[in-house]
Formats: C-alpha cells, structure tokens, sequence
C-alpha cells in the first residue's frame, strides 16, 4: 500500500498553502491552492481504505498503533488520532490489553446502532430482541427512485424485502428493504427466516457488506388497508414513516430500507452533537 505523501510526522502538511507559495512540480502558484487534510486523516483514509478492500475482516485485529506507524512512517500519536475517530465512528473497538479490532453488527452494543425507535419505559436491552417475521423475498427490476438512491440503473437486479417486527408478540415496524441484487445474489427467504442475529451481521458473514453509516429521512403519515392489515391496526392510523440509506465503506449506497413505526408506546430518538 502507498504511504501518504506528507512531511515527516512530526511536521504535518500546512492546512491551506497559500498563493505565494510555488507547487510542488515547479507549477505557477494559485491563489485557489487547495486545502492539505491533517496527517491523521490522511492515515485514517489508509485504514479505511484497507478495511474495504478487506484486508481486515469484521472481528479481526487490525495492527497494533507500533505497527501501523512504521507501515505509514508517521509517529504513535498520529495513529492513535486516527484509530481514535474509527473507534468514535464504531468502525473498530478497542479492548482493555487485547488490541483493536475491526467492528461487526455481531456484537451486542453495535446491533441496533441504526434502530432509533425505543420504548417509553426501560430500553431495547430490557425489552428483549425483535420478533421477526419475513412476509416476502423476492427478485425484480429496480424501480426508478430505487435505483438511483442505491446507484444503480434503472432496471437493473434488487432484491426487495418485506417483514413485520414485533415486540412481545405486538408488531411495530413494518420494513420494505432493498439491496442490489448482484452483491446480494444468494440471499433468499429461507436465509432470512432462519437467521436468528442481527441482519446487518448476516450481511457481514455471508457477503462481507458491512453498513457504517445511514441517512434517515422522517414523515408522518397514515396506514393504508395493505399496512393496517400487517401491523394488526385501521386504516389511517398514525404511523412514523423513517426512510433509511445505509452505506458500506467508500459511501457506497448498499441498502434502502422504508420503515412504517408505530409510536403508541414508543419514541424516536436520536442524539445530536
């Protein structure tokens, strides 16, 4: 792998060099010289580069902080900074006298990070996991809007699904999903109804697509007869329509998952920073 074209570490590139100053081939200088990105995100963008192209799996330890200075020739404390923001975006854990690993929807404190909607009273650890079940999986063309969230042609293969999520034997979410029918090529109903852990870990196992990060979008809007009938209410009930594009590494789009949630004893919540 290339190291960053930088200074030595300890004198990282300039923030914005300014017009004054020749480019580096000999050019005439800008005054439009673009912005030089700090040393430890140039070695973040490294790593990460290295866990798309899966040099590091899910669970995996990625090299100690020694190791990955000399491999990129930058100081401790540049990978540190580094690995600090991967761990700050649940891209890898750290583990007290064990080392750092690479992250995976496998484990206990990552599976709902996507899943904002919580109970009024106590949390999703003590109202137990989902009760799942699978209502259709099926192969067909994309649609248009569908196609161009998830970057694809219009027309070409995804993969839709649809389940009900229920919490103690009550539903409250009802989620039609989409996925590029390429990467996915073998996922069938008979997969999904088995698979008891999270999906985003099936994903991980069996097709090495790891989602690290999404973009909601929220509405309210009313329960036609087809979704009144699933989630077990009347048509025009209330429901909170939340509109997720879930990305893997790189900011491919991977996944478009509409989510109808019912809100009678339950919230969305999200915390800003």
């Amino acid at each position: 792998m290339a190291t960053p074209s930088t200074p030595p570490a300890d004198h990282p590139p300039s923030e914005g060099r300014s017009g004054a100053d020749a480019g580096a081939d000999g050019s005439p200088p800008s005054s439009l010289a673009p912005a030089f990105s700090p040393l430890y995100q140039q070695i973040k963008s490294l790593i990460l580069r290295s866990l798309q192209a899966g040099e590091w799996k899910p669970g995996d330890t990625i090299p100690s902080e020694l190791e990955l200075a000399a491999r990129f020739k930058v100081s401790q404390g540049t990978v540190r900074k580094a690995i600090d923001e991967l761990a700050n975006d649940n891209l890898v854990v750290r583990r007290q006298g064990k080392g750092t690993f690479v992250a995976t929807h496998a484990e206990q404190h990552i599976q709902y990070r996507f899943l904002r909607l919580l109970p009024d009273s106590g949390s999703l650890k003590t109202q137990g996991p989902a009760e799942r079940r699978i209502i259709e999986c099926r192969r067909l063309r994309a649609p248009a809007d569908v196609a161009r969230q998830l970057g694809l042609r219009s027309g070409d293969s995804v993969l839709q699904v649809r389940r009900v999520l229920s919490f103690s034997s009550t539903p409250a979410i009802l989620e039609d999903i989409w996925l590029p029918g390429a990467t996915f090529k073998g996922l069938t109903l008979e997969t999904l109804a088995h698979d008891k852990g999270p999906m985003y870990a099936l994903f991980e196992a069996q097709f090495g697509v790891r989602m690290v990060r999404a973009v909601e979008t929220l509405k309210a809007v009313s329960a036609d007869a087809e979704m009144a009938a699933l989630l077990a209410i009347q048509p025009g009930h209330p429901l909170l329509s939340v509109e997720r594009l879930a990305y893997t590494y790189n900011d491919v789009p991977m996944e478009l998952r509409r989510g109808l949630y019912l809100t009678e004893s339950r919230h969305y919540h999200n915390e800003l920073s």
